[in-house]
């Protein structure tokens, strides 16, 4: 197991006798975010299969977390990443010794570049979000909170690719808790789950115009989409505005960075969102982000 298990601790300032605001803080992670527990599962089966190399196509956060659980692992590690990813990010990944290319203007044509890499017999495709074993890994952050929060009756998750939404959903299946509400939040430049439910199918979008670049995702994951209609369920679209007002409340609330990605979720709970209004015991996950910086949220938090 390369993750660890992050705490899930309650916002005074947020909660109330009668509703109580939980934080699972998935920015602990080794990685920065919550993408090691599905990637650190997916990069353990490569290796066990006598893999040595793991090819990532990424905006930033999936493909740190990969090439940390290649490191672990002793495998060789090459992340794809259009030229939209920060130089800043592109830095932190090479640092943990994986190889870095910079390919295409957006996250399609990196990981057009990411699948001719893996073809190779030596060689397993790490995929962002798109893959049952990542859901799997992602699950495992359900077990933590329902031991930790039994009574948890929302949860309140950022949507870009789907994956995490999918990794919650599965693990509240295994648990048999079909009755958790869970809020799906994105940013209006990059709704791709909102319109893959008014549609009852995945859409592409044209076009990702968005300051929470980690949502990005053009076309969302199906599984997500079809399965999330066995729970309570509501879909949220917010601002760049909103996500950034999370971003930089959470920063002076907890002395935590996290990027606008994560931010949408926490806005939930800061405009006391109609979604949660029935709810006693709200656990927000703080997905992390590692294409954040102090400069960043100063900025933000001056301009706000």
């Amino acid at each position: 197991m390369l993750h660890i298990r992050t705490p899930l601790i309650l916002h005074p300032g947020l909660s109330s006798p009668a509703r109580r605001i939980w934080l699972k803080l998935e920015n602990l992670q080794p990685s920065g975010s919550f993408k090691l527990r599905g990637m650190g599962l997916l990069c353990s089966q490569a290796a066990a299969q006598g893999k040595t190399r793991v090819v990532c196509p990424s905006g930033g956060n999936a493909g740190f977390a990969t090439a940390v659980a290649a490191v672990s692992l002793g495998l060789q590690a090459c992340i794809v990443v259009p030229h939209t990813t920060r130089e800043s990010t592109r830095a932190r990944i090479r640092e943990t010794g994986a190889e870095v290319i910079v390919h295409g203007k957006v996250w399609d044509e990196a990981n057009q570049r990411a699948m001719e890499l893996s073809q190779g017999a030596d060689t397993e495709y790490v995929p962002a979000f798109d893959h049952p074993v990542l859901w799997q890994g992602h699950s495992t952050m359900v077990d933590e909170i329902l031991e930790d929060c039994p009574q948890v009756d929302a949860l309140v998750t950022s949507v870009g690719g789907g994956g995490l939404l999918a990794g919650l959903l599965t693990g509240l299946i295994r648990h048999r808790r079909m009755d958790c509400r869970i809020v799906a939040c994105e940013t209006q430049g990059a709704a791709s789950f909102a319109a893959a439910m008014a549609a009852g199918h995945p859409v592409r979008l044209p076009r990702i115009d968005t300051v929470a670049t980690s949502l990005g995702a053009y076309e969302v994951a199906a599984w997500p989409v079809q399965h999330i209609l066995d729970f309570p369920h509501e879909y949220v679209v917010l601002g760049d505005e909103e996500a950034i007002m999370g971003v930089v409340r959470y920063a002076n609330d907890c002395r935590q960075l996290v990027e606008p990605a994560c931010g949408v979720s926490l806005a939930i709970a800061y405009l006391d969102h109609p979604a949660i209004a029935q709810a006693h015991d709200v656990v927000i996950v703080v997905c992390g982000g590692v294409s954040i910086t102090p400069a960043l949220v100063a900025g933000w938090a001056r301009h706000a």
